[in-house]
């Protein structure tokens, strides 16, 4: 786990082991103690002093200026999201953490996803959490239903590799995006039990949460093999839903005309007669959420 006292020096410290010499212009050549940038040449590179730099990964400083934040990402060759993922790290001040709220999706989202018959549809939460899906959704696959996490379930079930055809891009931007959505709250201790859990119960996934790769939610092309109607490329949307601070709306949608549209009115059709509405997984403890 993070060590969430120092979260700036330790972003910087792994993506600058993940940036070779030769991809900043500088030599290569020669022994080097460690992989990536040294400290030097990233100080150099960003246009501040050795030391200072020294200072922001040991964690003497963990606030610089946003011009020092932009310079240390252009030195890192960090993209749009990661120069993003470090502004919020950079500005990050401790605070007492807040009593965890329940997790409601608003029956009209509920009612808008059950009524559609050719897009699954799902909730989860900034965990993967799934808190709701239409049947389409579960009979795409059966971990898109109320109660499962998606990361647990794509890194520790065989069937999801076997579902899933890009299975490695997948969990590769999965935990990228977990990063993103999380952002500097890694004390979070239901974070820290899921990425303790699938730290030790996979390899890959401890490999992936190391290189602190960060991805904020986007569409995507998902390939899978489904058991049923064999192969179909969907294009998935995450929305944010409206007054859920933190929930995501995920939408997939096949290419009009295509044999994969076909494919998918024929899941479609398996699970009409029996279609029952949109579930949602946590119960409203606080009373009806709209009524």
């Amino acid at each position: 786990m993070d060590r969430a006292g120092n979260l700036i020096g330790e972003y910087l410290r792994v993506r600058r082991e993940l940036v070779r010499p030769e991809d900043v212009d500088l030599p290569g050549g020669g022994r080097r103690r460690v992989p990536g940038l040294r400290r030097e040449e990233v100080a150099i590179l960003a246009g501040i002093s050795a030391d200072y730099y020294l200072r922001l990964e040991q964690g003497r400083d963990r606030h610089p200026s946003a011009e020092v934040v932009d310079a240390l990402a252009r030195a890192l060759r960090l993209d749009g999201d990661a120069t993003s993922y470090l502004h919020r790290l950079a500005v990050t001040a401790p605070r007492g953490r807040a009593s965890p709220r329940a997790e409601r999706v608003p029956v009209s989202v509920l009612q808008l996803i059950g009524g559609w018959t050719m897009n699954p549809a799902y909730v989860q939460n900034r965990l993967t959490d799934v808190l709701a899906a239409n049947p389409l959704a579960t009979a795409l696959s059966p971990h898109y239903a109320p109660g499962v996490n998606l990361l647990r379930a794509v890194f520790l079930d065989p069937s999801e590799r076997e579902l899933r055809r890009d299975w490695e891009e997948v969990t590769e931007e999965g935990v990228a995006a977990l990063r993103a959505l999380v952002g500097p709250d890694v004390d979070d201790p239901r974070l820290a039990e899921l990425v303790g859990e699938l730290s030790v119960r996979s390899d890959r996934f401890r490999r992936l949460w190391a290189r602190y790769d960060v991805l904020r939610k986007k569409g995507r092309l998902s390939r899978w093999n489904h058991p049923q109607v064999g192969e179909l490329d969907l294009h998935s949307n995450k929305l944010s839903v409206a007054g859920a601070d933190g929930l995501v709306l995920v939408v997939f949608h096949a290419e009009p005309g295509s044999r994969h549209a076909e494919s998918l009115g024929i899941l479609g059709s398996l699970v009409a007669s029996e279609r029952p509405p949109a579930r949602g997984a946590v119960p409203d403890r606080e009373g009806a959420d709209e009524r």
